[in-house]
């Protein structure tokens, strides 16, 4: 089965489930309901190859929308109204010819991008997904994926749960959530917003059993006092990734959801998804493999080779060395077939010839009561080529001065990794709940 044919493929699996695979604001929506409903404007010439933006969230009419562009053969580009600004560097990145959002859809380009990787793809006569990278330097790369083989792992019955709908749209994990749910005849839940008490009240009020999320979030659900309130009973297992979790958050949110296992996830847009194995619910040691997936550790630094990669970057040089091998840039330290991610190699700190991560800083910082967010960061210094800059946010009506600050620091780390410059102020995070 290709991707042409997606709706014919997708309809012969829920032929027999009457069930709904969307919750949310909008109410129960089946498969049968999606392909019956309004899809792309009627004024758009699509055609195979073109590559179509479709700026939406979990609605039912932007999931048809997506759904659509890959059956006719397209490439689409998901995108979310909280990326606004930047949608005009988005489009010209990834050679956009049709802008869709809703009933409304406009022509950007009467040409088709001329480039190498949409030209090959083109030739193979298969539909393609671009996303767009999030890191927090340089400007976001276009990653171009083969769609075709993307959907492949789909077709391999897994189970699945009813899940809340919290990675985005236009974010690899929200992708991966939306088909994995659909080709096994899943459940799709859509909070109305992303904080805390709108996640919890839609696990509660529709029997969510998975919430896949960020360190980032779990620390706001953490401070936010719904947890005193109740777990729901019938979630049963939290995700977390797209950053770096630190152990002691991890452990106050197992100590306060014991009937919830947690699990990490490890991943980036480039290699498409890894399965991975957490060590134990408490633990941050996983293993990092799947179909096509093979790692390696070289000098303290992942590795990782996966045969559903993505085909390469429309506006940045191959990352790929020439057997097809991702330099990660993640530190990591092994434990048998176990890793724990440690730092970014780029966030490495050198201070007079001794290299300080971050992440050990922000570890100890964050086991103070007060401190509700942190980011540590190398700033450059003439005499020692950096150093050491903590910012702390700390917990609402909480007063801490940077005295006390250095002086909890001072008693739980060695003098070479101590903070030479202490802020107190906010720590922002994007609308993924990504710290910055």
């Amino acid at each position: 089965m290709t991707s042409m044919g997606l709706f014919q493929e997708l309809t012969d699996r829920y032929r027999d489930h009457a069930e709904p695979f969307l919750l949310g604001p909008a109410g129960p929506l089946r498969f049968a309901d999606l392909v019956a409903a309004a899809g792309l404007p009627t004024t758009m010439e699509l055609r195979p190859g073109a590559v179509v933006a479709v700026i939406g969230d979990f609605s039912p009419r932007a999931i048809r929308q997506l759904i659509q562009v890959v059956e006719e053969g397209g490439v689409v580009v998901p995108l979310t109204p909280e990326t606004r600004p930047d949608h005009d560097y988005f489009f010209q990145a990834a050679g956009v010819d049709w802008v869709v959002e809703g009933d409304d859809a406009r022509r950007l380009r009467q040409t088709p991008l001329d480039h190498p990787l949409l030209q090959e793809l083109r030739r193979r006569q298969h539909p393609g997904l671009i996303l767009f990278s999030t890191g927090t330097t340089g400007r976001p790369k276009a990653i171009l994926h083969d769609f075709h083989f993307f959907l492949a792992r789909y077709r391999t019955p897994r189970p699945t749960l009813r899940t809340i709908a919290f990675l985005m749209f236009d974010h690899i994990g929200g992708v991966n959530t939306l088909f994995h749910t659909l080709f096994n005849r899943g459940c799709l839940i859509t909070p109305p917003g992303r904080g805390p008490d709108q996640v919890m009240a839609t696990i509660a009020a529709h029997g969510a059993e998975l919430l896949p999320t960020s360190p980032t979030f779990l620390r706001l659900l953490l401070l936010s006092g719904e947890l005193e309130r109740g777990v729901p009973p019938s979630l049963k297992l939290v995700t977390y990734g797209t950053e770096r979790m630190d152990q002691g958050t991890l452990q106050r949110l197992c100590a306060q959801m014991t009937g919830v296992d947690f699990r990490q996830t490890y991943g980036m847009s480039e290699l498409s998804i890894l399965r991975v194995k957490s060590k134990a619910r408490d633990s941050l040691w996983m293993q990092v493999g799947g179909e096509g997936v093979r790692t390696r550790v070289e000098e303290g630094i992942l590795k990782i080779f996966s045969a559903t990669r993505m085909l390469g970057y429309l506006n940045a040089p191959s990352p790929f060395d020439a057997e097809g091998w991702y330099d990660t840039r993640d530190l990591v330290e092994q434990d048998g077939p176990y890793l724990r991610i440690v730092g970014r190699q780029s966030d490495v700190i050198n201070v007079g010839g001794l290299k300080v991560l971050p992440a050990e800083i922000e570890s100890v910082a964050l086991a103070h009561p007060g401190v509700l967010r942190v980011k540590v960061r190398g700033v450059d210094n003439p005499l020692t080529g950096q150093l050491i800059e903590l910012t702390c946010q700390l917990r609402p009506g909480v007063e801490l001065t940077r005295t006390q600050l250095r002086e909890f620091l001072q008693e739980r780390l060695p003098e070479a990794k101590r903070p030479h410059r202490i802020r107190i102020g906010p720590v922002t995070f994007n609308h993924r709940f990504k710290q910055n």
